[in-house]
């Protein structure tokens, strides 16, 4: 499941596939378009390297953290207000650790993957400088 998709993500099946009988936590992050004055957001990708990216990220939470499972998925093309950007699940026999996979996905994620936003706005259009990466 981890990768990019322009498909909207149903949070309910992503959790779903992460509970095992070993999971006592599951934590989820939903990023979504806010109103900060924009029309709507278009999202870019280096497609092969952003999902191999996305996977590394996940293995090594799960590795770090001792996770049972994760996933991430980050939505590419065309989004408006209110709708889903990233949407992460990790899941852990304990809430601590599945807390911190999720953010330490999220913080890497912004970092790392060769993902770019474009804002429409009445006044204009302008990429979104990344914390990690230029455009």
């Amino acid at each position: 499941m981890t990768g990019t998709t322009q498909s909207d993500i149903s949070m309910e099946d992503l959790v779903q596939s992460l509970i095992t009988k070993n999971v006592g936590a599951v934590v989820t992050f939903t990023g979504v378009v806010r109103d900060d004055d924009i029309d709507l957001l278009e999202l870019e990708a280096f497609r092969e390297v952003a999902d191999a990216e996305l996977v590394a990220i996940r293995d090594e939470a799960i590795m770090h953290f001792g996770l049972t499972g994760a996933e991430v998925i980050h939505r590419l093309g065309r989004l408006a207000v209110g709708e889903k950007i990233v949407v992460i699940a990790c899941s852990a026999g304990h809430r601590e650790q599945a807390f911190a996979g999720c953010r330490y996905i999220i913080e890497e994620l912004k970092k790392r993957a060769p993902i770019w936003k474009k804002e429409f706005r009445k006044s204009g259009e302008s990429w979104v400088k990344g914390e990690g990466m230029d455009r």
